[in-house]
């Protein structure tokens, strides 16, 4: 795959990606992983894996964060990136990595029931107990 039609990057560029197909809407996991790994709830769209491609991983470091799935990180800047689910045959994808214009909008919420105690959901988005 050489033309890029999306592509995006963590802070420092060390992790590099693109990708040619539409993304799907953003969907924000509230999951504890997601809000240990981000800070707070995660944004996340993907892609299909045969249409990602890496264009820089110097920087690219995964960790095992259960039996089921890996996230991918920038060891130079932190930059949380990736949710890549086994035997998917998509990658999830941080929303706020992505080069702008994206085109996306949010589409609902998952993981609600596991939400933090310090914030509501009062988008009126669809909201979902697990992963979709």
């Amino acid at each position: 795959m050489n033309d890029h039609q999306h592509t995006g990057r963590c802070q420092c560029g060390a992790v590099r990606y693109g990708f040619g197909e539409a993304l799907r809407g953003v969907i924000n996991c509230h999951c504890s992983q997601c809000r240990r790994t981000h800070g707070h709830f995660a944004a996340y769209t993907n892609a299909k894996l045969d249409d990602f491609q890496l264009l820089e991983d110097r920087g690219l470091k995964w960790f095992r964060a259960s039996d089921t799935a890996r996230r991918g990180f920038c060891t130079e800047c932190g930059a949380t990136l990736f949710w890549d689910g086994d035997g998917n045959d998509y990658i999830g994808i941080a929303a706020g990595t992505l080069d702008a214009p994206t085109g996306l909008q949010t589409i609902g919420h998952i993981f609600v029931a596991d939400k933090g105690d310090y914030y509501d959901i009062a988008d009126g988005l669809p909201q979902h107990q697990q992963r979709l």
